[in-house]
């Protein structure tokens, strides 16, 4: 049986992106550097599965210790990081100082003109970003993702994460520091 317009036009879109599972060897580790990246709690932990979450959300990471899970594969083909945001710079910078405080460094630091992330590797090598947006609007991001300056660099330039807090700290105008300088950076070293 169809339903009347299930053949027509476009699929119709989800409402949210609502969680990430990760299977993994490594449980323990990769549950409590969850907790700490993110500031998550669990809503269900046993001792092979744990629902985390950082909102008012049930669960936004699952982590699963699934029987015959093997070491990841850093280059084999599937997810490259998952990403999550912050509402401004000083924020990020805060998370980055906390993490910092609790023996968690980044694994790669960029700024890609349309965010400002902060990446960091999990227990199992999983790329998790953190980010603030340097758009206040999302039109405004699109059009400079299909600027030249864009094309030329999609990946970013290099940031030093103490210099962002400095700069951050020092009051400079936010507009400035989201701007993108210096040399084309390279890929995540995580």
């Amino acid at each position: 049986m169809s339903t009347p317009g299930a053949s027509q036009g476009p699929v119709l879109r989800p409402a949210t992106l609502a969680h990430v599972f990760l299977r993994t060897n490594k449980f323990p580790e990769m549950v409590a550097w969850y907790k700490a990246v993110l500031g998550a709690e669990a809503r269900l932990e046993s001792d092979r599965i744990s629902f985390l979450c950082f909102d008012a959300e049930h669960h936004r990471v699952a982590i699963c210790a699934l029987p015959d899970t093997g070491d990841k594969i850093k280059t084999g083909a599937g997810l490259e990081h998952m990403a999550f945001g912050f509402a401004s710079l000083d924020d990020l910078a805060l998370a980055y100082q906390q993490r910092k405080a609790r023996g968690i460094t980044p694994s790669w630091c960029v700024n890609h003109g349309i965010t400002m992330p902060i990446y960091y590797s999990d227990a199992d090598g999983n790329m998790v970003e953190t980010q603030a947006d340097s758009f206040d609007s999302n039109e405004e991001a699109t059009a400079y993702m299909l600027s030249e300056e864009f094309k030329e660099n999609p990946v970013g330039t290099e940031v030093d994460p103490e210099e962002l807090v400095r700069r951050l700290q020092a009051g400079e105008d936010r507009a400035e520091i989201r701007k993108r300088d210096g040399p084309c950076a390279g890929a995540p070293k995580g």
